[in-house]
């Protein structure tokens, strides 16, 4: 991918940035080497593994027990670097250090532990999993190298049984040594000699102090002194052999240290190549995990790019990672960027005010685009583009005084440059195209430019201040204006963009805000032109109403979805109904089952107890369980063919037409369809009501015949009070759903006679109606409360409604 200008754009500030959450030498390597590819297969397949990642810490920053395939967060922060290590080791016969040593196995160590997080969340990750499998496997070299290496780089004393003989040798020379110099002390104590009473060591050698002048009255060698010259550091000829024995043991010792680190690095050179992608995997699942970090700080989405016969360049809610960085740290939001472009309206212009934030949107454009062909997540809340081989800039003031070259000329060099480069998969970004020339001829030289990129088949971002490049943008199909906000009550702009409009540049409001006399302001806007003022008044004008239609839009889109909800409520209503409806069907059944098996459990213990023959009885558990199979097919059967037929009904539910009846929900009186609306809403008429509904809300289609509602402006006489005898309902002997509506009815006439005090009588029994009548009043919105009946009354057999007044 060819990439112009690249720091125009701050591809490599953004690496800065991600550079954060790289935590290893080698993830930082990768990171620095990071570039934007036009290769789709790879893009689309780094993007999937980031999209695993980021799923993989969101699942590890929630709560979650401790169990395999649990997600716990990889850490890259201790992983060394190994490449001095794996360069030494490609040397033949070339021996590691032990700090060496000890690098490639701390690697080793975390790369298998990655390996095996990895591994364990391959059912729900399936990529990481898989690139997990790069790591090789070296649990047997680790536990062979096991604590041979101390934390300090030093051989341990256990790596070989030659060693550690070694190392008691050294240990009990040192000692003889130590106590010889100490005996030496003790007797050289009172005589002078000494300028200190301790034993120190001087070129590996183990010594005394001795005051300088007086060396000659004993016998031994000097080693060095002091740095005031008062003091010198001399060896006893008595402990000359003994230090002598210790240098001999000590060669021996590193003799034996050499030859232990000459064999692990040998073990390591045969896994020279494994150790090599181990490192290499690493590496990428420290970049990948980064990336994951990075999407997640910054809100980022993993961005698609379209197919290539239907190209679409659209970002919603896009934000400058720079920027956001930036404003983050001062507590202030940053203004999102929303567009969208195809193959049909490649070219964006954008005007508005200076310092409108025009440069700053075609940079996030820009930036975004590098980003998703760099396998990098996006920060906006969508993201879809073309796959580019190329985004060429002009962006900023590229004026050069090396090279003789102003700010005209150097920007029509580089538009010249960009000309011979772009083709149909360009992404090409203009800044105020046609500047630091006549208005007029700049104007002319920008529609000429433009055209050429748009004849090439490349997407295009221009920002602008000219008038006939905003009339080229309004004029000119497959081109869009846009503009950049401008509060005209502050004089400040907004920042926000919005496509379909030319903006005005408002250079003298801006000017005024930043601190000029109000006089010069004033003169300078006598000196327009009456065009340019009717034409900045236009523009003026256009854009309260862009954002007057703006507002009805969302306001639009708010009720829109507002409704949708509201459908989706009724639908889920009508499912719960008739769940609940199947559900009480199979209680009964259960109930009828448990009944009959009661009954049957009664017949058998009689005939066990001796009433029939034990024949007999067996005989009767045979009939019990043929009856039982019988009972439960048919109760099935029942249970189905009512499930079939409430499905049936509602498929077969007849087309609602002016004229018919219907039951409402939540309206119990029947309603006339009077006329069908426009949206796909009915207007019926129920009782004293005219209603406006969703033919969701239409429970039952009545069928023709059936009593019309009550027609308006009619006179209504309620029936005669009624007498005491109507104060109470009995429903024993009934049926749920019978007694239901019965005492249905008895509520409704209680109201219209204004009864205040009711009985229902349901008896004991299995407690189905007294549940049935329970649960019908609690949802009543006629009763007040109700409870059991005294004793007098019928006690739990009966219960005692009171109705509001």
């Amino acid at each position: 991918m060819m990439m112009t200008t690249p720091d125009l754009l701050e591809f490599e500030q953004l690496k800065l940035l991600l550079g954060r959450y790289v935590s290893s030498p080698l993830g930082r390597e990768l990171l620095a080497r990071l570039s934007p590819s036009a290769a789709r297969p790879e893009l689309e397949a780094t993007l999937a593994e980031t999209g695993e990642a980021i799923e993989y810490l969101r699942a590890a920053s929630r709560p979650q027990p401790a169990r395999r395939g649990s997600a716990v967060r990889l850490r890259f922060d201790s992983v060394p670097d190994p490449s001095e290590a794996l360069a030494r080791l490609r040397i033949e016969g070339a021996v590691l250090d032990a700090g060496q040593i000890a690098d490639l196995t701390a690697l080793l160590e975390a790369a298998t532990e990655m390996r095996r997080l990895m591994e364990s969340v391959g059912g729900t990750l399936p990529r990481l999993a898989s690139r997990a499998q790069r790591i090789g496997e070296f649990g047997w070299i680790l536990d062979e190298f096991a604590g041979k290496i101390l934390p300090d780089g030093a051989v341990a004393g256990h790596a070989s049984p030659e060693l550690a003989r070694l190392r008691k040798e050294l240990e009990r020379q040192r000692r003889l040594i130590q106590e010889s110099l100490e005996r030496f002390l003790r007797l050289h104590r009172e005589d002078g000699l000494l300028q200190e009473e301790f034993v120190t060591i001087r070129n590996e050698r183990f010594v005394v102090p001795v005051i300088a002048g007086r060396q000659k009255r004993i016998e031994g060698v000097i080693h060095a002194s002091s740095g005031s010259g008062h003091t010198l550091f001399v060896e006893p000829l008595e402990t000359i052999e003994l230090n002598n024995e210790l240098v001999r043991i000590a060669e021996e010792e590193m003799r034996e240290v050499h030859r232990i680190l000459r064999q692990m690095t040998a073990r390591l050179r045969e896994c020279l190549p494994a150790i090599g992608d181990t490192a290499a995997a690493v590496a990428e699942l420290d970049l990948l995990f980064g990336k994951a970090q990075f999407a997640l700080e910054f809100d980022c989405v993993i961005p698609r790019f379209s197919p290539p016969g239907t190209r679409r360049l659209s970002l919603k809610a896009a934000r400058h990672p720079l920027l956001q960085d930036i404003l983050r740290r001062r507590g202030k939001p940053v203004v999102p960027v929303t567009l969208a472009l195809d193959d049909d309206t490649r070219t964006l212009l954008i005007s508005g005010p200076n310092t409108g934030g025009k440069t700053v949107a075609m940079k996030t454009v820009g930036l975004a685009a590098l980003m998703a062909q760099a396998g990098l997540p996006v920060p906006c809340e969508d993201a879809e583009m073309p796959l580019f081989r190329q985004v060429l800039a002009d962006i900023g003031d590229n004026q050069s005084i090396q090279e003789s070259l102003s700010t005209f000329s150097a920007h029509i060099a580089r538009i010249r440059e960009m000309l011979e480069a772009a083709e149909d998969e360009s992404l090409v970004l203009l800044d105020e195209l046609g500047r630091a020339t006549d208005p007029e001829e700049g104007g002319a030289l920008g529609i000429a430019v433009l055209e050429r990129f748009r004849q090439a088949g490349a997407f295009t971002l221009a920002s602008t201040h000219l008038l006939a490049l905003k009339i080229y943008g309004a004029a000119t199909p497959g081109v869009m204006n846009g503009s950049m906000g401008f509060d005209e009550k502050t004089l400040e702009p907004t920042y926000v963009l919005r496509l379909g409009a030319p903006g005005k540049s408002a250079g003298l409001d801006i000017a005024r805000h930043l601190g000029m006399p109000e006089d010069l302001i004033e003169q300078a806007r006598a000196r327009l032109g009456t065009q340019q003022r009717d034409i900045a008044a236009f523009l003026s004008e256009l854009h309260r109403r862009l954002e007057q239609a703006t507002v009805l839009e969302r306001e639009l889109g708010e009720l829109r979805e507002s409704l949708a909800s509201a459908e989706r409520g009724l639908a889920n209503k009508w499912a719960e109904r008739e769940t609940a409806k199947l559900k009480e069907l199979e209680r009964r059944c259960d109930l009828v089952l448990e009944r009959f098996e009661a009954q049957a459990r009664e017949a058998i213990e009689k005939a066990a107890a001796g009433l029939v023959s034990r024949k007999s009885s067996a005989s009767a558990m045979r009939q019990v369980g043929r009856l039982k199979r019988e009972l439960r097919e048919e109760l099935e059967t029942t249970v189905l063919a009512a499930r079939d037929e409430s499905r049936q009904g509602e498929l077969a539910r007849p087309k609602i037409a002016e004229g018919m009846v219907v039951r409402l929900q939540g309206v119990r009186e029947p309603a006339r369809v009077r006329r069908m609306l426009s949206g796909g809403l009915i207007e019926v008429e129920a009782g004293f009501l005219r209603l406006q509904v969703s033919p969701d809300e239409v429970l039952e289609v009545m069928p023709p015949g059936a009593p019309p509602a009550r027609p308006q402006r009619v006179s209504f006489d309620p029936a005669p009070l009624p007498s005491a005898a109507v104060h109470e309902i009995n429903l024993i002997g009934q049926r749920a759903e019978e007694a239901r509506e019965q005492v249905e009815k008895f509520l409704d006439t209680a109201t219209l006679g204004e009864i205040s005090r009711l009985r229902i009588i349901h008896g004991h029994g299995m407690g189905i109606l007294r549940r049935m009548v329970a649960e019908l009043l609690a949802g009543h919105p006629a009763v007040e409360k109700f409870y059991p009946a005294g004793d007098s009354e019928g006690g739990t057999g009966a219960t005692i409604v009171e109705l509001k007044g």
